[in-house]
């Protein structure tokens, strides 16, 4: 569940309380026994303990017979011995930087907590680095969780908010915040790992939207059968994409042009409506003057049962529950949001300024 470096944070930590409380034993045991045995006063019997402990050289407090000096050495071997190991687990602590760790873990661990309505990647190898990429440029928030301390390092020195751990585990969802989170994706080397990942995403938050990668075409059918909103094979897909990009590359460049990067001049969104806010549901497309006031253009809609209507025309009725699949400026879309009411899209942000 905990990194390495958080791992030997906590055990440092451990062993400094193990340390303080073993010398504060040792300093009871002394204070006690001039106390109960020498018949000391409460002050003299802690004084003596005290100088005892710290090796200052100064006289007895009262005179000590044999067995009292025989117990004094005793307890000055145990203050060394006690004194000595906090020193060094101390020193260890300075020299390999585990408070100075301590701190940023202290820091992540509150910026973890804040995060709401986030999305949790799971997996940074080459296809997770590529999809965080994608989510800064859109500026919206996400934490990534992987089981390599290597590959969680290169995250935390890209400045992203990162994770050592098992995504399978639900200790470990729960502990990115996967009942405050609106998606997820699951893109581990291992098809077993993304669907144990699926699986206990849906089971701890049903409302969460699971995207999923996929080596084979059984694995993607596996996981879709498993509640995976999107299965992306990135062998299937990627042929895919070769295949149009050999034969309409005109498209493809455009397409590219306005799904990823941060230097977008056309962006592509979508919105739900909802009855409760929006003010268009029930109104035709004409009537709604969506195209008139911002600019932006309604490619298609999806119908709640799924029916997907694309190109609508002026008199296509939107209804409750439509998904809007809207292009225009970041400005535009702006508007659009504006005149439905707040977000209600799988992506609650508005897009990013170019």
């Amino acid at each position: 569940m905990y990194s390495t470096l958080e791992q030997k944070y906590r055990r440092i930590q451990k062993e400094l309380i193990a340390g303080v409380v073993a010398l504060g034993c040792v300093f009871l045991v002394g204070t006690l026994w001039y106390w109960l045995v020498e018949r000391w006063s409460w002050q003299d019997a802690a004084y003596m303990t005290v100088i005892t402990l710290t090796t200052v050289g100064f006289g007895e407090v009262h005179p000590l017979g044999n067995r009292g000096r025989l117990f004094t050495i005793s307890l000055i071997l145990m203050g060394v011995v006690s004194i000595g190991y906090i020193v060094n687990r101390f020193t260890e602590a300075l020299i390999q930087g585990y408070f100075q760790e301590g701190i940023k873990l202290q820091r992540q661990r509150r910026a973890m907590e804040s995060l709401s309505e986030h999305y949790i990647l799971c997996g940074f190898g080459r296809t997770g680095r590529q999809i965080a990429l994608e989510f800064q440029a859109e500026g919206v928030p996400f934490v990534i969780v992987d089981l390599e301390i290597a590959s969680i390092q290169m995250a935390q020195q890209l400045g992203y908010i990162a994770l050592q751990g098992d995504a399978t585990l639900d200790e470990t969802l729960l502990h990115l915040g996967i009942e405050r989170a609106v998606c997820l994706v699951a893109a581990l080397t291992s098809d077993a790992e993304n669907l144990y990942t699926l699986l206990s995403a849906k089971t701890l938050n049903p409302q969460i939207r699971a995207i999923a990668r996929a080596s084979t075409q059984e694995a993607l059918q596996k996981l879709q059968r498993a509640g995976a909103d999107a299965v992306i094979s990135p062998y299937i897909t990627g042929g895919k994409r070769m295949a149009a990009a050999a034969l309409r590359p005109q498209v493809m460049d455009f397409v590219d042009g306005i799904l990823t990067g941060a230097d977008r001049e056309l962006y592509m969104e979508e919105f739900r409506l909802d009855p409760a806010v929006c003010p268009c549901v029930g109104q035709t497309l004409r009537e709604a003057r969506l195209r008139s006031q911002t600019g932006a253009l309604v490619l298609a809609i999806r119908r709640v049962d799924g029916t997907l209507i694309g190109g609508p025309t002026a008199d296509t009725e939107l209804m409750a529950g439509d998904l809007l699949i809207c292009m225009g400026t970041a400005e535009q879309l702006r508007q659009v949001n504006q005149i439905l009411g707040p977000i209600r899209s799988s992506v609650p942000r508005p897009p990013k300024h170019t």
